[in-house]
């Protein structure tokens, strides 16, 4: 047997992807003009805006290959409010509100109702999050995309006042970290999903997905959840420390994106009920827990920290706001990362 991540013989090399980026950090950092503000390595970049009140938040990212189970499925309308989806709440986590998006579509040949399915979802989506569809590009490419096939990206672009910007510098220990429920998995992980649900357990779209009532097309296509709404709710009401968005890397490699140096999360896995579609790729792929943790986000879709007086009225606030949240850990002083524990009940 392969002593590979499971993620790795899937196709997708996490640590390579990494090593890449932290020896390009230099080279990236010499593009930038006076006007940047943030790091690389943030949900979302920070410019300035032209009045120097404001800064300016974008973000960039694809469906990846959750567009293949859309293809096998022939439903195309999700897929674009995945996309504006996932893309705003990396810049929520900075306290920013989307002002416009943009899209790209590649493909081999355009399909005009397919299209138009992928376009209904971007401006659902839009709509929801209150930002402008202002433009795009469609691009057919014959030979360069299967047959059938197409690529989605998208760019949104926000802004916050200087003065609320949340960059997690503030967190400190003891603080309370909540966590808030995702709607499966999202848009990552699924080159191992597909690996193991269709090839190793031979289950179609069709199928109902082992653990739940649902067919299978449906557990893997539900909608990336937005959390602009809860997140704006929230920060009105309480001093929020960090907003980690749970994407590729997991609570693993994503929440401490946001922690000082000097600082860990502790993370109780027991606090929230895993999806059963989580259970059934482990089980079913015999993926060892700790890359579950970091191949998908296990249920969690966006992670708060804020003091502990006030984690209680920030789970009013967000259920109130309709996100079950729940109390998942602590911040911890320590190596930053993320000890996941299991605690007695």
């Amino acid at each position: 047997m392969s002593n590979q991540p499971a993620y790795t013989a899937a196709g997708v090399d996490i640590d390579a992807m990494m090593d890449v980026l932290r020896s390009a950090r230099e080279r990236i950092r010499r593009t930038n003009t006076r006007g940047v503000v943030s790091e690389i390595g943030s949900f979302g970049g920070l410019h300035k805006s032209p009045s120097g009140k404001s800064l300016l938040v974008s973000s960039i990212d694809g469906v990846g290959t959750k567009l293949q189970v859309a293809h096998l499925a022939a439903i195309h309308h999700t897929i674009g409010q995945d996309l504006v989806n996932h893309c705003v709440n990396d810049i929520v986590t900075q306290g920013a509100k989307p002002l416009f998006f943009l899209d790209y579509l590649g493909t081999s040949k355009l399909e005009p109702s397919v299209f138009s399915e992928i376009l209904e979802g971007l401006c659902i989506a839009c709509e929801k999050n209150k930002c402008a569809l202002i433009g795009g590009e469609t691009a057919e490419m014959p030979g360069l995309y299967p047959e059938g096939e197409y690529d989605l990206v998208g760019t949104v672009v926000g802004s916050v006042k200087r003065k609320n910007v949340i960059t997690g510098e503030t967190i400190r220990e003891g603080d309370a970290i909540i966590g808030m429920p995702s709607s499966g998995l999202h848009t990552n992980g699924y080159s191992l999903a597909r690996k193991v649900i269709f090839d190793q357990a031979g289950l179609t779209c069709d199928d109902v997905m082992p653990g739940t009532t649902c067919r299978v097309d449906h557990i893997l296509l539900a909608i990336h959840t937005s959390y602009l709404l809860p997140i704006q709710k929230l920060v009105k009401e309480v001093h929020v420390r960090g907003v980690a968005h749970i994407t590729g890397g997991g609570l693993t490699d994503n929440v401490p994106r946001i922690l000082p140096d000097g600082m860990y999360a502790e993370v109780d896995q027991g606090a929230w009920t895993i999806p059963s579609v989580f259970k059934f790729i482990a089980a079913a792929g015999g993926v060892p827990s700790d890359e579950m943790y970091r191949v998908f986000n296990m249920g969690i879709g966006m992670v708060v920290i804020v003091r502990p007086r006030e984690a209680e009225m920030s789970l009013k606030v967000l259920r109130a706001a309709g996100e079950e949240s729940r109390l998942i850990g602590v911040v911890r002083r320590g190596n930053r990362g993320v000890h996941l524990v299991s605690r007695p009940t």
